[in-house]
């Protein structure tokens, strides 16, 4: 048995199809592993579903960049119910113009995966090894562990462990994570909650944020330029919801000032983001409004049918 490596002469190396440098244009390259990362309610899941629809469905992605490769998706929305992931992918496909039924899209539906233990290590690898999927998101990383996220011996060998996923299967590999509190002043990666593995980790970041009622998308690849910050909305149209480039998509320093958000717009925002129904200290929370204005402007939206009220509270009429 050789207890050599296997190598290669650096001018023997396969160059790759040239038309396969990415998955997305601008966004994700192709076979990238990478993070989703932002602040809590900046829309990370909107973004890696909306992601997911692209490849699927080989439609342009938030409706402006070109998937340039399709495939299956395999999918593990830890935080979500399964109602809940349904009913944001149909309204995701709806906005893309096609059927959800249509989509190769797969959601496991295990109670939870810990990327710390072996056994769920194995499944996973077995599951991507029968679906072949062409990209695999995992949202959020938080949720698949038990580890330090400070610690970068206990993150690094989790990280391993889906970059082997990516080498092995020839897939892109998506991890939501979150941004830590305070990080709003940060560039992108340096405001990831937790080790420094995560940044340089990536071939392909996409970090969301929020300025006053703007939220931007600004993005990182590690083999190509990256472009300017991309301004994006949530726009509502019946079932359908889904973020979108906002205004012209120009670099975002050179937009003209945002009109503000209604109060109406702002809680029919987190009211179509939100998993579960949402308290009135929570909108208002949310929404940054005075009590009066909020219960003034809720009882409105009820009155028109465009929300409603439960014991749980205030969800979305759909």
């Amino acid at each position: 048995m050789t207890t050599l490596l296997p190598v290669a002469r650096a001018a023997d190396l396969d160059p790759g199809p040239p038309d396969r440098r990415w998955l997305i244009d601008e966004l994700w390259a192709d076979e990238a592993v990478g993070i989703v990362g932002g602040e809590p309610k900046c829309y990370k899941s909107f973004l890696a579903l909306d992601m997911a629809v692209a490849v699927a469905g080989g439609v342009p992605c938030l409706r402006r960049f070109r998937t340039a490769q399709t495939g299956r998706v395999l999918l593990f929305a830890a935080e979500d119910a399964l109602h809940v992931v349904r009913r944001r992918l149909a309204g995701l496909a709806g906005a893309a113009g096609l059927e959800l039924a249509d989509l190769d899209i797969h959601v496991i539906t295990a109670p939870s995966v810990r990327l710390d233990v072996e056994r769920d290590r194995d499944r996973l690898a077995d599951t991507i090894a029968t679906l072949r999927p062409k990209l695999l998101i995992l949202d959020p990383f938080v949720r698949l562990h038990r580890i330090d996220e400070n610690a970068s011996g206990e993150v690094a060998p989790l990280l391993a462990y889906l970059r082997e996923l990516q080498r092995r299967f020839h897939l892109a590999v998506l991890l939501v994570h979150h941004a830590r509190k305070g990080g709003g002043k940060m560039r992108g990666g340096q405001a990831l909650r937790g080790s420094s593995e995560f940044h340089a980790w990536g071939d392909s970041n996409l970090y969301l944020r929020r300025h006053g009622d703007q939220l931007t998308l600004t993005v990182e690849h590690r083999a190509a330029p990256s472009i300017a910050a991309v301004p994006l909305q949530l726009e509502i149209a019946g079932d359908a919801v889904a973020l979108v480039v906002s205004g012209h998509g120009e670099p975002i320093a050179e937009l003209a000032p945002v009109s503000p958000l209604t109060t109406e717009q702002k809680i029919e925002q987190h009211l179509s983001a939100a998993a579960a129904p949402l308290s009135i200290a929570e909108l208002r929370k949310l929404c940054r409004t005075r009590n009066a204005t909020l219960t003034t402007t809720l009882a409105a939206l009820v009155a028109a049918g465009r929300i409603h009220r439960d014991a749980a509270g205030y969800a979305i009429t759909r």
